[in-house]
C-alpha cells in the first residue's frame, strides 16, 4: 500500500471542465464504474483512487468537524489531514468547496475521485467506527454497572450496519458470493471473485459478534434464529443504489460457529448475448438452430457457478425477440425479467415446484418450456413428456460434461429410448478467468504445464502465451471477468442409437468424437491462443482426463 503523503494531489480550485458527468456516462454506458471514473479523473486532471487505497488512510476524528448533512449534500469526505492540507475523497468531479478548508483548520483542499460505490463503502466504514466507539463506551459503563432488566438484542445496530457494509463491498468487487467462517477463534471473511475465494481484511470481527451477525442474516432472510444445530437456507431481496440482488443463503453448523454463505444474484438490466458469453462460431450457430426447433430437449450442463443460467438467458433473450411463439419459464429464483416471456418463480411453500409447474404448463399453449434446473425424477419426467407432446424444453442439469449428461437422465430414471428420441443437443460449461486487457503481457508457460497439456516440455514457437502482471483495474490479481469454456454436442442417428442400447460414459464419448463433438479442452486452448485466458487456467477449469485428451496434438 502507498502511503498517503507520497501520492500526487490536486487542488479544488483546479477543477475545470465543459463535459457533464451525464454527458460522458451517457457516451461510456458499456464500462464499468471504475473505468468511467478514471476518464473522469483524467479529463479533470484529479487522481483516481479506490475504497481499499483510502480505507488505511481514513482518519475517523476528521469528519466531527464537518456535518452529515454538508458530507451529504456535497458528496464528499474527509479522508486526512497532513500539516495545513486537507485530503478529501469525492464522487464529484466539478466539486468547489473553498469552505471545507476552514471547516478542517487547514489552507489547502485536495481531492481524490472515487466511484458513488466507494464513496457509499467509505461512509459506511465511518459509520460502523462511531457504532463501535458507541458501543465500547456504553459496555465499559455496563461493566461497572450492570443493569438487571438489559434485554438482548439480536438485531444490533453495529451489525445490522456490519451485514450492510459486507453486501455493499460484495457488489462493488463484482463477487458472486459471500463467506463467512470461524477457525478457532479467528473470523474469516472472503469473497468469490471471478471464481476465485479472496481474503477481505479490513474486517476485525470477533467470535461474538460472528454469532450476532449470523442472527441479523437469519432474520433477513427469514430463517430460525433459534435453531443452530441444522442448516437452513433462506433468501432475500436487497437494494444497493440501482440495483436489486437476490440474496441465497446457506447457514451451515461447524466445529466452531456456524457459518454462512451468502450468493448474490444480481437482476441486470442487460443480457449477454451468446457471442458476450465467448461461444466458439460453430456452437454459437448450432445454439440458434436449436432454439427455432419445434420440439425436444437440450440442456445446459455444468457444475453449480458455472454460468448455466446465464447461457439459457441468452437463448431467452433471442427467443422473446419472436412473437410468433409463446415462452414460459419455471426458475428459481427468477434472475433476470424479460420483457415477452411468461416468468414463473418455484413456491415450494405452496406445492408449486418445477415438476408441477411444467404439468399445468403444457395447458397454457407454450412453444418453449424453460425449467430453471432437472433435480428429481419428476420434473426430468415431465420434461421428456412435453418434449414429446411437441414443446421446446430448454434446462439444466448438473454433471461433468456433454456424454455424462446421458447418464445422470438415467440416474433419474428415464428410460434410454426416451432420452434418445427427445434428446436434441447438450452443452457442457465452465468460467475461465479472463485475463485482464489492461496488464496483459506475454509470458513463457511452464514445462510442466505444457508437459502435462501437449505430452512434451518443449512449447510449440508458433504459439503465444499470456497472463496478467496485476493492475488497479483488477486489484492486482491479473483477472477482470470470466469466460464460457463450450462443450457443443449434437445428438447424431449414431449417437441416438448408443443412448438406446445403453452405451457406457467412455463409449458415449469415443461416439461423440467421431460426430464431431467440440470438446472444452479444444474451446479453451482456442482461447489461451486468443490471449483471453492463461494457459494454466486448464488445469483449473478441466479434470485431469480432460486436460490429457488430444494431447500431443498441438
Amino acid at each position: 500500500m502507498v502511503e498517503l503523503h507520497k501520492w500526487p494531489l490536486k487542488k479544488s480550485g483546479s477543477v475545470q471542465g465543459d463535459t457533464s458527468l451525464p454527458q460522458l456516462l451517457a457516451v461510456d454506458l458499456d464500462e464499468d464504474e471504475p473505468s468511467i471514473y478514471r476518464e473522469l479523473a483524467v479529463k479533470h486532471d484529479l487522481y483516481f483512487a479506490t475504497f481499499e487505497q483510502l480505507m488505511d488512510e481514513l482518519d475517523p476524528e476528521l469528519t466531527r468537524h464537518v456535518s452529515r448533512a454538508f458530507e451529504e449534500h456535497h458528496g464528499v469526505i474527509p479522508i486526512a489531514k497532513m500539516g495545513n492540507t486537507a485530503v478529501v475523497a469525492s464522487s464529484n468531479p466539478q466539486l468547489l468547496v473553498p469552505e471545507l478548508g476552514s471547516a478542517l483548520g487547514c489552507d489547502e483542499v485536495f481531492i481524490w475521485l472515487v466511484t458513488p460505490t466507494d464513496l457509499r463503502r467509505l461512509r459506511m466504514a465511518l459509520d460502523m467506527d462511531a457504532i463501535a466507539a458507541a458501543r465500547q463506551s456504553r459496555d465499559s459503563v455496563s461493566r461497572t454497572t450492570p443493569d438487571l432488566m438489559a434485554v438482548v438484542d439480536d438485531l444490533d445496530p453495529e451489525l445490522v450496519h456490519l451485514f450492510k457494509a459486507m453486501l455493499m463491498d460484495a457488489v462493488a468487487e463484482r463477487a458472486s458470493d459471500l463467506h463467512l467462517e470461524q477457525h478457532s477463534d479467528r473470523v474469516r471473511v472472503r469473497l468469490r471473485i471471478d471464481g476465485e475465494l479472496i481474503d477481505v481484511r479490513h474486517y476485525r470481527i470477533t467470535p461474538a459478534q460472528l454469532a450476532g451477525l449470523i442472527n441479523v442474516i437469519k432474520v433477513q432472510t427469514g430463517l430460525d434464529i433459534a435453531e443452530r444445530r441444522r442448516p437452513q437456507g433462506g433468501r432475500a431481496t436487497v437494494r444497493v443504489g440501482d440495483r436489486i440482488y437476490d440474496l441465497r443463503v446457506q447457514i451451515q453448523p461447524s466445529l466452531f460457529a456456524e457459518h454462512a454463505v451468502i450468493r448474490l444474484l444480481p437482476h441486470s438490466p442487460s443480457l449477454l448475448t451468446i457471442e458476450d458469453l465467448g461461444f466458439p462460431a460453430e456452437a454459437a450457430q448450432l445454439y440458434r438452430r436449436l432454439l427455432r426447433m419445434p420440439s425436444g430437449l437440450v440442456l445446459v450442463v455444468g457444475p453449480t457457478g458455472s454460468g448455466k443460467s446465464t447461457t439459457l438467458y441468452s437463448g431467452l433473450r433471442l427467443l422473446a425477440a419472436d412473437a410468433s411463439r409463446k415462452v414460459i419459464t419455471i426458475e428459481d429464483p427468477i434472475e433476470y425479467a424479460i420483457e415477452g416471456l411468461q416468468q414463473c418463480e418455484v413456491k415450494p411453500e405452496v406445492g408449486f415446484r418445477f415438476d408441477t409447474a411444467m404439468r399445468s404448463f403444457v395447458r397454457q399453449d407454450p412453444d418453449i418450456i424453460l425449467v430453471g434446473e432437472i433435480r428429481d425424477r419428476e420434473t426430468a419426467m415431465e420434461a421428456i413428456r412435453a418434449s414429446q407432446t411437441g414443446h421446446l424444453v430448454l434446462s439444466t442439469l448438473h454433471c461433468n460434461d456433454t456424454s455424462d449428461a446421458t447418464q445422470r437422465l438415467l440416474d433419474l430414471g428415464m428410460h434410454p429410448n426416451s432420452i434418445a428420441s427427445e434428446l436434441r443437443a447438450v452443452f457442457a460449461q465452465r468460467l475461465a478467468r479472463r485475463i485482464c486487457d489492461r496488464c496483459r503481457r506475454p509470458v513463457r508457460p511452464t514445462e510442466q504445464i505444457y508437459l502435462e497439456l501437449f505430452g512434451s516440455g518443449e512449447p510449440n514457437s508458433e504459439w503465444k502465451f499470456f497472463e496478467g502482471a496485476g493492475c488497479h483495474m483488477c486489484q492486482g490479481r491479473g483477472f477482470h471477468g470470466r469466460v464460457a469454456v463450450i462443450e457443443a454436442m449434437r445428438v447424431t442417428p449414431l449417437f441416438r442409437t448408443a443412448i438406446a442400447r445403453r452405451a457406457t460414459v467412455d463409449e458415449l464419448r469415443l461416439v461423440a468424437r467421431t460426430e464431431g463433438l467440440l470438446p472444452m479442452r479444444d474451446h479453451a486452448l482456442q482461447l489461451v491462443h486468443q490471449g483471453i485466458i492463461p494457459l494454466h487456467e486448464l488445469s483449473r477449469i478441466l479434470d485431469l482426463e480432460q486436460i490429457a485428451a488430444g494431447s500431443g496434438a498441438h
